[in-house]
């Protein structure tokens, strides 16, 4: 079989990728303070939302750089003019919902239009009858994003949040729904990969500056190297999965199953990092933090699991491997309930994904050793 020859990843996309890391850094801010009067559950469904208007960005653009991307200046200049967009509608997240929903959500629209004249702007130039489709679909859904978002954001708070809803939630559906469509213009697979192992790797990085008040010379002890393994082990799994048993040669795919999984992944790590702050705070009861943080554990193990489709023929993951990751998870969240204690959860966590770990890598290992 040929190898597939991996389209590559410009320093332009990775210039790109820092302003959506710096935008989840600022909306994760949304779980860590929570405002009087409101509730976790509460801010939790606004950090949900507006997440997903910010990945489903960064997928639908690397997405289009993956097919029709060559780095030229137009290219680059959309990229400059998107990140100039992004880091407006990342400083917005003060106050109220009602105070910053209008103007973050024209910027989303202005954002989402675009993406619509990069697509427009390859339909006019392409004469490929495939690429006219494809094209066509991404500017039908863009459109349809920017039109309801530009509505929802004219009209009063209440209305309009769920005429902005619908936008956001189709233009995150529809691509899903539509990947037949999408078969007959595959995406170049190691590309997609290497982009979105990128954007988790330095959202770890986010998460290793989100602990780092742990290290403070009046802070430090054990249970600060506990958490920094606990995110240690968490990305051994990630890489494990991602540079090890992944085919990362696959032809002809749409890449749609691999951005969806990754959604998981991100929600995860974002449940992750706040409940590492809550566990050494008191301003969530302890039940409530450790909720969140095996919350995230439960997504980010999910989208690990889910990527097994692209997995290599000669290596999967074993059927004691996927056991150990549900009852270790499992066991910790229970124990983790009977020591509610800064140190007990701690403790019982970085066992917990140490076992994980450890389980997953020597699987690997050894079925590599083997074949």
């Amino acid at each position: 079989m040929n190898k597939l020859i991996p389209k590559k990843v410009e320093l332009t996309e990775l210039f790109y990728d820092l302003v959506f890391v710096y935008a989840v850094s600022k909306l994760t801010g949304l779980l860590s303070h929570i405002p009087e009067g409101s509730s976790f559950l509460q801010q939790f469904v606004i950090f949900s939302i507006v997440l997903i208007v910010f990945i489903n960005t960064w997928m639908v653009e690397t997405v289009f750089t993956n097919r029709y991307g060559r780095n030229s200046i137009v290219n680059i200049l959309f990229f400059m003019l998107d990140m100039a967009i992004v880091l407006f509608m990342s400083n917005n997240f003060n106050g109220s919902i009602q105070q910053w929903f209008r103007p973050f959500t024209l910027a989303a629209a202005i954002l989402s239009g675009t993406l619509v004249l990069q697509y427009s702007l390859v339909n006019l130039r392409t004469t490929n009858a495939v690429d006219k489709r494809l094209t066509r679909l991404f500017i039908m859904i863009l459109s349809l994003r920017s039109a309801f978002l530009l509505v929802g954001a004219l009209l009063p708070f209440n209305i309009g949040l769920f005429v902005a809803l619908i936008g956001v939630l189709a233009s995150w559906i529809l691509p899903g729904i539509f990947t037949s469509h999408m078969t007959n213009r595959a995406v170049n697979f190691p590309h997609l990969l290497e982009r979105l192992t990128a954007l988790i790797i330095i959202s770890f990085g986010e998460t290793i500056v989100d602990i780092a008040d742990y290290f403070k010379i009046n802070e430090f002890d054990i249970y600060s190297i506990l958490i920094f393994l606990i995110i240690c082990a968490l990305f051994m799994v990630y890489i494990t999965q991602f540079d090890h048993y992944i085919d990362e040669n696959k032809a002809n795919q749409t890449g749609n199953r691999l951005i969806y999984l990754h959604y998981p992944i991100l929600f995860g790590i974002s449940l992750i990092t706040v409940s590492l702050d809550f566990i050494g705070e008191n301003e969530l009861s302890k039940p409530t933090a450790i909720a969140i943080l095996y919350a995230g554990l439960i997504l980010f193990y999910l989208g690990i699991f889910l990527a097994d489709f692209y997995n290599k023929a000669e290596i999967k993951k074993e059927r004691h491997v996927q056991l150990i990751f549900i009852f270790s998870t499992l066991f910790g969240l229970i124990i983790c309930n009977f020591f509610p204690t800064f140190e007990g959860i701690v403790t019982i966590t970085t066992i917990v994904t140490i076992v994980n770990a450890f389980t997953l890598s020597e699987s690997m290992g050894r079925q590599t050793r083997t074949n």
